[in-house]
């Protein structure tokens, strides 16, 4: 809790919170007589639906004392708001500011004894919620003053000579640096020990128990052209600092993690093996079938795909880091199993292909990062003199323990999805020099792109129809049905790195009555037409930090406030199932999955002309919804990293693991089930086979269909044989082991192959006789005896019988 001081100069702690819809009527309660000439009529409730970011302040009483409302576009609709950068370059010349970097005030009230200290605080705490926001501006008519507690926080910026808009208006903006500035990075000195002491014995005396209280006075002491040490300061004094070291064991992660989409983190070889030398139509048929089954349209509706694997940039690391929160150092010697968060097990008869990279190493490594609290969103300040010192590197790289919460910083990192078989038990964060540059920018595709875009994805399964639907939206900005579409394109110093394909989303009147999308927004507050479907997201790896302000730019410029992304059910034969390779994989984590709403089953005939509409009652092909909308965009979920493990895909542990997925602000990246089948529902709805079944009361094909468990869950196909709770992992078919750091036993009930007594059918049975009978039968079944509990035991079944049965009669 900070402290302000009002205006009669009593000071106070106050909080800062996100803006919930139960604060409007408090926040109406602020408006005073000047409110309306500053920032016009305004709708409370609409208004939060449509900002960026809404901020609420509230006092030791938990009272509202302030709020602040932020947008991407000007208030009072100056100008259309997907064309607000050049309106602004045409009126106000000297200015950097750009959508990337730029957020406007549509709203500020406050109690006005304490207007001062909160609109000083509500700006400030914005620059740290968004490092990349660098402006916050705000227009009000010219003829309005600007109340006294703002005018110290924001400046008047003179617009261009004979500018007309300057006669109505006035700019105000408030650049970073004022409020919350970047910090002075520079090479580690011993004379900023004490200042370093004081915040890495004030974080955790824990570190200080384990490595010694002369740790920091090593690292800062033997600097060398492999390790580097930094520090970051505030008028003069230490806030934090960061130990860096090029020596990074690249092989290792080769083998642990899928490096392919980084190049490995080694620099560009002539002998490089990158794709399978044999058979390359076999590799292209595995990359098809891990795409999620989409409903067959003229615009791809369903597809968005993984980011490509071309110029791609990945950290690595040997030892590992430590951030503001305790996080205890690593050294990287642990070597458990750890199942893939994107794979199941895979046998090795099935040749997973590796690449082979011959080039140099291309990676440091962060070793130790300790910064203050109060500057820990700031600590991405620190890499920009990383990549200096390491000017022959691409790459930085993060390892962290499971348990340990993403800290900010690891937030602007892409985490590298381990590999079925990785024997290093931690997590790889990766981030690429070009990340860090901030001339991202997301415009309308054109005609002249389409090279571009089929160069980006020209590695991808699903590129031709991605070329297709970019090629539809430049000729005729509609598919031949007539639904219009619409194609974005970003782009870094004229390159292209990302592109994507949406269309209006007309049926929306079936998703709102299927789907619990009220959950996230206020339905009443959005026009029919500011509802968009995602149909395809690509976005080059390097650039993963700014996946949100992708999205938030889509929605802009094509006048969107919410965009849907549903995920159709695939239906895999063979025995293992792959989890999600659908695409939009790159965005997916930045949507909330829906949950859907339980159906009314009506009487059609019986209701004649009182029955519900057409549109909401026709029947189509189940699916996952995703969301995310303006609110929800640049909200960071929490990344669990914990390893859960739950045994058996019984109607509990497929509920369990449907809590979780559907935890709208957490974002579990390490959730494995072990099953014998995989997943339920994975084979095609309506199996004749299933009649043999006892129906679950649970969960059925539609269920399972609108959950797209494959979406978030690793797959382990196998029969648990053994746990070691010990070393924390359980043994898979007798061979294959699975860490865990936490396990969940939801095998259900089974029928078993009845053991027989040995008493004379004649006879009645004693006591001695069911005393000595085993419980479970442990011999060979015999070929003509059948325990039905899934849907693979009636297959078996009634292959048996159509092969004895049926065609020995014929």
């Amino acid at each position: 809790m900070d402290t302000i001081t009002s205006s009669s100069r009593n000071t106070g702690g106050v909080s800062v919170r996100r803006t919930e819809s139960h604060d409007v009527p408090d926040i109406i309660s602020l408006f005073s007589t000047g409110t309306e000439g500053v920032f016009g009529r305004v709708d409370v409730m609409f208004l939060l639906e449509k900002s960026n970011l809404a901020l609420t302040l509230c006092n030791e009483k938990n009272e509202v004392i302030a709020h602040a409302a932020f947008l991407d576009y000007p208030n009072w609709n100056i100008t259309d708001q997907a064309d607000w950068e050049p309106f602004l370059n045409k009126n106000y010349t000297d200015h950097k500011c750009t959508p990337l970097n730029t957020l406007f005030i549509h709203l500020f009230v406050a109690k006005k004894e304490h207007a001062a200290g909160c609109s000083q605080e509500t700006v400030r705490r914005a620059f740290i919620l968004l490092p990349e926001l660098q402006f916050i501006l705000f227009f009000i008519p010219a003829e309005e003053n600007l109340e006294p507690g703002m005018r110290a926080v924001f400046a008047v910026m003179p617009p261009v000579l004979g500018s007309a808009l300057g006669k109505k208006f006035t700019l105000l903006v408030c650049p970073r640096h004022r409020c919350h500035p970047r910090l002075h990075v520079r090479q580690a000195r011993l004379e900023d020990y004490d200042d370093l002491m004081l915040i890495w014995t004030r974080q955790s005396e824990t570190l200080k128990k384990t490595f010694g209280e002369y740790l920091l006075v090593d690292l800062m002491e033997h600097q060398d052209a492999e390790n580097k040490a930094a520090v970051c300061e505030v008028d003069g004094t230490a806030v934090g600092f960061m130990s860096l070291c090029s020596q990074v064991n690249v092989s290792l992660f080769q083998e642990c993690f899928d490096l392919g989409p980084f190049h490995g983190l080694c620099k560009q070889h002539a002998e490089d093996v990158l794709r399978v030398p044999q058979k390359p139509s076999v590799q292209e048929g595995e990359d098809e079938s891990n795409q999620t089954g989409q409903k067959p349209e003229p615009v791809s509706c369903g597809d968005s795909e993984h980011v490509p694997g071309q110029d791609a940039a990945v950290q690595e690391d040997e030892a590992t880091t430590v951030s503001q929160s305790e996080l205890p150092l690593d050294d990287g010697s642990t070597r458990d199993f750890k199942a893939s968060e994107t794979r199941p097990f895979e046998t090795e008869e099935e040749g997973d292909f590796r690449p082979v990279y011959r080039g140099a190493p291309n990676a440091f490594c962060i070793r130790l990062l300790c910064i203050d609290e109060a500057y820990e969103t700031r600590s991405l300040d620190f890499l920009h003199y990383a990549f200096e010192v390491f000017p022959d590197r691409d790459f930085c790289v993060i390892l962290v323990p499971h348990h340990v919460l993403e800290f900010p910083l690891m937030q602007s990192f892409a985490r590298a999805v381990p590999f079925c078989t990785s024997t290093l038990g931690r997590e790889l964060y990766v981030l690429h020099r070009a990340g860090l540059l901030t001339s991202f920018n997301v415009r309308r595709a054109t005609t002249n792109d389409l090279l571009g875009v089929k160069r980006l994805v020209e590695t991808l399964s699903l590129s031709e129809r991605i070329c297709n639907d970019s090629k539809i939206f430049t000729q005729a900005r509609q598919d031949p049905d007539g639904m219009p579409v619409q194609a974005f394109v970003a782009e870094v110093l004229d390159q292209i790195v990302g592109v994507s394909v949406i269309r209006d989303e007309m049926d929306i009147e079936y998703v709102r009555s299927h789907y619990n999308i009220e959950d996230f927004i206020h339905f009443n507050c959005h026009q029919q037409e500011e509802h968009g479907h995602l149909c395809h997201f690509v976005l080059n790896p390097v650039f993963h930090r700014y996946t949100k302000h992708f999205l938030k730019e889509i929605l802009r410029l094509a006048h969107k406030s919410a965009l849907y992304y549903p995920i159709y059910p695939q239906y895999v034969e063979g025995k293992l199932q792959s989890p999600c390779a659908h695409s939009l994989t790159s965005a997916l984590h930045y949507m909330a999955p829906v949950r859907p709403r339980r159906q009314i089953v009506y009487p059609l005939q019986e209701l004649g002309m009182n029955a519900p509409s057409e549109q909401l009652s026709k029947d189509q092909l189940s699916y996952s919804l995703n969301l995310t909308n303006r609110r929800l965009v640049l909200e960071s979920k929490v990344s669990i990293n914990t390893r859960i493990v739950v045994v058996g895909a019984s109607d509990v542990g497929i509920s369990f693991l449907e809590t979780l997925v559907f935890w709208p602000r957490l974002k579990f990246n390490n959730l494995t089930l072990i099953s014998v089948h995989g997943l339920p529902g994975e084979d095609p709805p309506g199996s004749k086979y299933r009649r043999f079944l006892i129906s679950s009361h649970c969960f059925n094909d539609e269920d399972y269909a609108q959950m797209s468990l494959c979406s978030w869950v690793n797959v382990v196909v196998g029969k648990m044989t053994g746990i070691n709770r010990a070393a924390k992992y359980v043994v898979v078919s007798e061979e294959k082991k699975v860490p865990y750091d936490y396990l969940v036993l939801c095998t259900g009930q089974n029928y078993q192959a009845l053991a027989p007594t040995g008493a004379d059918i004649k006879l009645p049975t004693d006591s001695k006789i069911m005393s000595e009978w085993p419980q479970r039968y442990t011999g060979k079944t015999p070929s003509n005896h059948f325990t039905l509990n899934d849907v693979q035991d009636c297959l078996q079944a009634a292959h048996w019988l159509e092969e004895n049965l049926v065609r020995s009669r014929g």
